[in-house]
This record gives C-alpha cells, sequence and structure tokens, in this order.
C-alpha cells in the first residue's frame, strides 16, 4: 500500500494573497472556489498535487523544515530576477562559479525555497 501527495500545505497569514503570489511563480490559478478573505486557498498543479494555503494566527518564527525546491522551465538566474520582481526576497546565493549551485528566495511570508538550474542547464553543464 502506498499513499499519494494530494497537497502540500503552508501555513500564512493571509491564505489568498499568498496564494496569489505562488499562483504568479507556477502559472497556475488560484481555485475558482477561493475569494480574498477565505481562510484557505488552493493553487492545483498539472501534476495532481497542489498549494494549500491555510491562515493560522500565529506569525513565522524559524527556518522551514520542508521546503519547495523549484526547477524553472528558464534559467536559473533569469527564473530568480523573475522571482524577485514579483514579490520574493534573497535569503542565500549558493550559485557557483561553475554554474552549478541554487538560490535561496523567501515568499512575502517569509517561507523559504529554493531554485536549481533549468533541465537545459543540468544537461549543458552537467
Amino acid at each position: 500500500m502506498t499513499s499519494l501527495v494530494q497537497h502540500i500545505t503552508i501555513d500564512c497569514a493571509n491564505a489568498y494573497e499568498l496564494a496569489g503570489f505562488w499562483s504568479q511563480v507556477t502559472g497556475q490559478p488560484i481555485s475558482e472556489h477561493d475569494f480574498p478573505g477565505d481562510p484557505e486557498a488552493l493553487v492545483a498543479l498539472p501534476n495532481g498535487t497542489g498549494l494549500l494555503f491555510i491562515q493560522v494566527p500565529e506569525a513565522k518564527s524559524v527556518k522551514n523544515r520542508v521546503h519547495l525546491d523549484l526547477r524553472p522551465d528558464i534559467t536559473r538566474d533569469a527564473e530568480v530576477e523573475r522571482l524577485l520582481g514579483i514579490g520574493a526576497t534573497l535569503v542565500s546565493d549558493m550559485r557557483r562559479p561553475d554554474g552549478k549551485g541554487w538560490v535561496v528566495l523567501a515568499d512575502p511570508e517569509g517561507n523559504e525555497f529554493c531554485v536549481e538550474r533549468s533541465a537545459a542547464e543540468r544537461a549543458e553543464q552537467g
């Protein structure tokens, strides 16, 4: 017997707003059943899972124990710039001179995530 991951759930202060950021990140819409002020909001992903944002009263206080690693369809560096432009913040730059490595960003509520190299960059650089 096995289980499928249905949702990756993220506690947050404003579910709809944070879902809006992640909607822009993933290019997937917020569920048509979710509206501003709702205590939860879903961004369904094409692979069948979803990012589920649940409003909680407490603020984020420590580093995430689990985070998302993103593999963009454009170059890593271009994606980092795009994400910074829509509200992410730089946490740590782990890029190496040989082109390998990743960048740690945070979403507007401080949840860390990584941007890795694209598939094309991996194929080119090894």
